[in-house]
């Protein structure tokens, strides 16, 4: 029984993660598909540099909240274990990255990781946003700051939770942001990666 609330659990979180934020914004507002323009990610921070800040913010929230909401609701509502908060999440993550509604070409799961790590470990994401924006200050590169953020947060949560289950799906969670980052640190290597402009 556990095992099937767990699959549905899972497979839920997967299709809620899915979900296009970006995409369908620009078109319900800018009348555009972010796909065709500037990096063409769906992101909030090609959404931002396409359509303007309003819906780039609006974006990051969303795509936030779609890792969020079902953590939070397997976590607080349903009182998983840590092992099930843990598959959970990554399959959130991963309907972001993947997404079967775009032929799983999806984002690279900065914001959604965000709403995840604000779940498992409040302590952890804060001191990694705290990274994340020195980053960004003294570099001005979203890509280096989100990469710095994925790879701290996993140890950070190991530190403040004192939960491997956690620690590994931060460590997943941490390898699939960077790995969907992989053009952007080609690009930061070679000197061509665009500068984030406030």
């Amino acid at each position: 029984m556990l095992t099937t609330i767990l699959l549905i659990a899972a497979v839920i979180a997967y299709l809620i993660g899915a979900i296009p934020t970006g995409l369908i914004l620009t078109r319900i507002f800018a009348k555009a598909d972010i796909r065709s323009a500037g990096s063409g990610n769906i992101g909030a921070t090609n959404v931002a540099r396409v359509a303007g800040k309003k819906l780039g913010i609006l974006t990051l929230l969303g795509d936030a909240l779609k890792g969020l909401i079902p953590v939070l609701f397997v976590s607080k509502g349903l009182g998983f274990t840590d092992q099930g908060i843990a598959i959970v999440a990554i399959c959130a993550l991963v309907g972001h990255c993947y997404p079967v509604y775009l032929a799983f070409r999806g984002g690279k799961g900065v914001a959604t990781a965000l709403g995840i790590f604000l779940v498992l470990s409040p302590a952890a994401i804060l001191s990694a946003l705290i990274l994340f924006a020195l980053v960004l200050w003294k570099w001005r590169y979203v890509s280096l700051a989100s990469v710095s953020a994925a790879v701290i947060t996993p140890l950070l949560i190991l530190l403040f939770e004192q939960s491997t289950a956690l620690f590994a799906a931060g460590l997943m969670i941490g390898a699939i942001v960077v790995h969907r980052h992989k053009s952007n640190i080609q690009r930061l290597i070679n000197g061509t990666e665009n500068k984030f402009k406030a």
